[in-house]
């Protein structure tokens, strides 16, 4: 899949330092891509946009319960 058009942005919850991150890329058509920050050029992983609201709206769920 090509993703040179792809928009990559971190977690505002990330620190200056870099550490173990994860990018985000919403702005392609009906997928959301997702990579390791510390490899920009290295493997991504793409997901049906509807499967990662899904997964997301899971983890804000489960963290509400807290």
């Amino acid at each position: 899949m090509d993703l040179s058009g792809a928009h990559w942005r971190k977690s505002t919850r990330s620190g200056p330092d870099g550490g173990q991150c994860v990018e985000v890329a919403t702005n392609l058509p009906g997928i959301i891509a997702v990579r390791d920050s510390k490899i920009p050029h290295g493997p991504a992983l793409t997901v049906a946009a509807d499967e990662w609201r899904a997964f997301t709206g899971s983890l804000k769920s489960a963290h509400a319960v807290r």
